[in-house]
């Protein structure tokens, strides 16, 4: 099993940190949609390592099936064919208010986007006309002088992040890998999510090696009764956030913590940011994320995720994480799954 891990935002330092992340032997770097463009950084780092790389993920609503085609296309030149586009939706204030994009329908929309994307690139590798007549986009012009012609690495392959059981089955459906959200837990991701998969494959006639899963966790990891209390108060704070969002209702209610959201979207609302990471008690901590030393995390990813996944993205959320720690996280996970 391979860990892969966030590479900083900022373009400017993406290069010299993708060098320090794959030195610590770490499979894959990714990048959020955050502060930062989720592109250019990995436009950065493709040229100076040899790991692979993915968009983690790129907010598809607002953006042209042929923007995010050209792009990635891009990249999996400059990778050397180690790329990955990752896609994802977001939620409706930020499609209509961040973004001012319309929302609608997110997994009719997000189908659209992946068919439009894989429908460019087989145009693009000379297999078939440009013929894209969706509902919600329309792909029908390609004269050569926009034609990049055939990727020499051949086309990347068009994740889809999901939680909800829609949008799963979806990625099921018609994408290449599922990124299933960080925010979950053994009992969500066996009962909700795996059904869904199968599901989906089923509906579309794929088989289960059609499909990539890859998994993400919320990893708090120290050695030191100081490192792990500050990993695990960046922990609670991130699961506290991702809590108060009523798209991720369903994680809490399999687990019996429905009446969690409603508070932490009220304490959200009012700015008190302390008061919500107290919620999250020690059992919400180790059920939704893992918790401990190197060893002990790699331990808990491989449980939940080894048989069902060959690679796992880990997320190290609002403390300083060591770059040894990382490094032996790595490490146990390879152990542990060999």
């Amino acid at each position: 099993m391979k860990i892969d891990v966030q590479l900083d935002g900022r373009p400017e330092n993406a290069a010299q940190r993708a060098r320090e992340l794959a030195a610590l032997g770490v499979g894959g770097l990714f990048t959020f949609e955050g502060p930062h463009d989720v592109f250019l950084s990995l436009a950065a780092a493709a040229p100076v390592v040899d790991t692979d790389l993915m968009t983690n993920v790129a907010i598809a609503i607002p953006r042209s099936p042929m923007h995010l085609a050209h792009t990635a296309y891009d990249l999996q030149v400059l990778s050397r064919g180690r790329f990955r586009l990752g896609l994802g939706s977001q939620i409706r204030p930020h499609i209509e208010k961040r973004y001012g994009a319309q929302w609608s329908r997110p997994a009719a929309r997000m189908r659209e986007s992946v068919l439009a994307i894989k429908a460019i690139f087989d145009a693009w590798e000379g297999n078939s006309r440009l013929r894209f007549d969706g509902e919600f986009t329309t792909h029908t012009l390609m004269p050569p002088t926009f034609d990049p012609g055939p990727n020499p690495y051949g086309p990347p392959p068009v994740d889809l992040g999901a939680l909800g059981p829609v949008m799963t089955r979806t990625a099921a459906e018609v994408a290449d890998g599922l990124l299933v959200m960080p925010f979950n837990s053994v009992r969500h991701f066996r009962e909700r999510t795996m059904p869904k998969i199968e599901e989906g494959l089923d509906r579309a006639g794929r088989d289960r090696a059609d499909l990539a899963i890859h998994p993400q966790v919320i990893v708090g990891v120290g050695r030191t009764p100081e490192e792990l209390d500050a990993a695990s108060r960046g922990v609670r704070g991130l699961l506290a956030f991702y809590g108060s969002t009523p798209a991720y209702r369903p994680v809490l209610e399999v687990e019996g913590w429905a009446d969690l959201q409603p508070k932490l979207n009220v304490l959200s609302k009012q700015g008190q940011f302390a008061a919500m990471t107290d919620l999250i008690d020690d059992t919400m901590l180790t059920t939704l994320a893992v918790h401990g030393t190197p060893e002990q995390c790699a331990a808990q990813i491989v449980a939940r995720f080894g048989d069902h996944a060959d690679r796992v993205c880990c997320y190290f959320p609002g403390y300083p994480v060591r770059d040894a720690h990382i490094a032996e996280l790595v490490a146990a996970v390879e152990e542990l799954s060999s």
